[in-house]
């Protein structure tokens, strides 16, 4: 399906606030709230919109550290790949993992209470884990852009 003008509008407003309701979103978009309320329907159902989610402040909730970690495999097989993977999943710190190109096999971003929970992320669970090779982290100071709405 192509996205019109009016879709692409609707979708980049959800992406700021989505708590609109379809009042507020049919204004901004010159169109009733019905219709703006089963355009959103639509674009959810076509799987546009893949779900809502409240952005919580890591700090006041006491992750206090944030980082990145590049993880090399051991040895690229099926298996060591689909375990490493189940173990990303199951671990609450992990909040991100991407495969990549070039030297790492795999980025994860995580978020810990402090330095020392992180320390026991990296030493006692991913080194000790069988696929993992070698790890390397980074320490985000401050993070000048939060992640931001795909641009449309």
């Amino acid at each position: 399906m192509t996205l019109d003008a009016a879709d692409l509008s609707l979708l980049a407003m959800l992406q700021r606030d989505s708590a609109k309701t379809a009042q507020e979103l049919g204004d901004a978009l010159n169109m009733s709230a019905s219709q703006a309320g089963r355009r959103k329907q639509r674009l959810e159902a076509e799987g546009y919109i893949a779900g809502y989610r409240a952005f919580l402040s890591p700090e006041k909730v006491g992750l206090s550290v944030q980082g990145f970690i590049q993880v090399v495999m051991a040895t690229h097989t099926e298996k060591n790949a689909r375990d490493f993977v189940q173990l990303t999943r199951t671990r609450p710190e992990i909040v991100g993992a991407w495969t990549l190109t070039g030297e790492a096999d795999y980025l994860l971003r995580v978020y810990c209470r402090d330095l020392a929970a992180l320390n026991l992320l990296v030493q006692q669970v991913l080194l000790p884990h069988p696929a993992v090779s070698r790890v390397q982290s980074q320490i985000v100071m401050e993070r000048i852009k939060p992640d931001a709405p795909l641009p449309l």
